[in-house]
């Protein structure tokens, strides 16, 4: 079930690093950039046409009023809700400490200088509709949101079949303190929160995952707002030690083949004796998952395992991949976490799911994948914030360092640059 090789084999394993990325195809690029443009163009009436020819449902109105969400998070199951509250605690206590202070330097002659942080005004969340339905992702996008100062946090969401708002996706928005949300998913979502229609204002920063066309979308309206990332499909790195559990192994790389066909799960280890009882395992497991099928194409084209010589060789190979998710299942993971240069969030030791991170924890999941932790990172409270510069001279600083600043604009021959300063200068 997985494909073997070991780290010596630089060759294979730079075709199976390779294989991993997804570009988006171009016609989908031509056909989203197509409602992009009439979204931005004909407005609420294009957004309707979309929802009706994509979702099956024509609209009378995309926003959800505060009402119609109390009455459809009232239909959550309470351990759920209850559950969702003590995940949203784990969340703010771990993101609250991520939050920045600006600063202010004095100098000589009057000088000051500084930074000040500041909140984005307004945020939009994507959330995916249909037959999936992701609530945590509700909460890990707008709690730290929240925590950073924005004042305005705006969901979408595709609308059922009926055009009602899923009764998890609602608790989740309550409980996370979204303050608007509306009836409307795909391309002509993005667009909607982008640039803004009758019904929808626009947002400053677009998060969350969804499906090819959102992906596209987002990439499409980047630079008129901000986006969190083009997300590629999902990934887990488990690095095992001889002792770790076959069990545990297994069951953890199976957590994310489950997810896609495109997903990858990849075992790094020492041990052999470890693989052969890992591969038993996915057998079995595999057998009784619902969704045995995608989690079968998903081993099939992308589950590996690994063989190393030493544990830094597992973690030389776990730097090369820069996975979204690592796993350090073995004994003393602390001795290890200092040579992880390039993982989106690690999870340390043998009772330490990815799951509890998807979920639960605190750290957040919304994780740079495709071998961009080797630049990028979590979601977080830095997410939702912009940090500006301030600068004062004195009059005395200004005639003392003037003629240093003529200098350097006159070398790049900026001549109305180096005379704001002359005007100011006495002599």
């Amino acid at each position: 079930m997985l494909k073997r090789m070991r780290a010596s084999d630089t060759g294979k394993l730079q075709t199976y690093l390779e294989s991993r990325t997804e570009e988006i195809d171009s016609d989908i690029i031509v056909r989203v950039s197509a409602i992009l443009q009439d979204v931005k163009t004909r407005r609420d009436d294009a957004v309707r046409e979309y929802t009706q020819q994509f979702d099956g449902i024509l609209l009378d109105s995309m926003c959800v009023e505060p009402s119609d969400i109390e009455a459809a998070a009232a239909k959550a199951d309470p351990f759920f809700v209850e559950s969702m509250k003590k995940a949203k605690a784990n969340i703010e206590y771990y993101h609250n400490a991520q939050k920045q202070n600006g600063y202010l330097l004095q100098k000589e002659l009057g000088i000051y200088l500084g930074q000040r942080v500041l909140p984005l005004d307004s945020v939009g969340i994507y959330v995916p509709g249909g037959r999936a339905q992701y609530p945590s992702s509700v909460l890990m996008n707008a709690i730290p949101a929240r925590i950073a100062g924005v004042k305005r946090i705006v969901m979408i969401t595709p609308p059922a079949k009926d055009g009602s708002l899923h009764p998890n996706i609602a608790a989740a928005a309550q409980i996370a303190g979204v303050d608007e949300i509306y009836k409307v998913g795909g391309a002509q979502g993005i667009a909607a929160l982008a640039y803004g229609t009758q019904s929808i204002a626009p947002v400053d920063k677009i998060v969350g995952p969804g499906n090819v066309y959102v992906a596209a979308a987002k990439k499409l309206v980047f630079g008129k707002v901000d986006i969190d990332m083009i997300a590629g499909p999902s990934e887990i790195l488990v690095i095992a030690d001889a002792d770790a559990p076959a069990k545990s192994v297994a069951a953890d790389l199976l957590s994310q083949a489950e997810h896609d066909p495109m997903a990858s799960a990849i075992l790094v280890t020492t041990s052999e004796q470890l693989v052969d009882a890992v591969e038993l395992e996915l057998r079995k497991q595999s057998a009784l998952l619902p969704k045995q099928e995608i989690v079968e194409q998903s081993l099939q084209a992308y589950g590996t395992a690994i063989l190393c010589e030493s544990m830094e060789e597992c973690l030389d190979v776990s730097n090369a991949v820069a996975p979204e998710h690592l796993e350090l299942m073995v004994k003393q993971p602390m001795d290890y976490l200092g040579k992880v240069r390039h993982a989106g969030s690690v999870f340390l030791g043998y009772h330490t799911c990815e799951s509890v991170g998807d979920y639960f924890g605190g750290c957040n999941h919304v994780l740079p994948t495709s071998g961009t932790a080797r630049f990028s990172s979590a979601l977080g409270v830095d997410s939702f914030i912009k940090k500006s510069s301030y600068l004062h001279y004195s009059e005395e600083a200004l005639q003392t360092y003037g003629d240093h600043i003529i200098e350097m604009a006159e070398q790049e021959e900026l001549q109305a640059h180096a005379n704001a300063v002359k005007v100011r200068l006495k002599s």
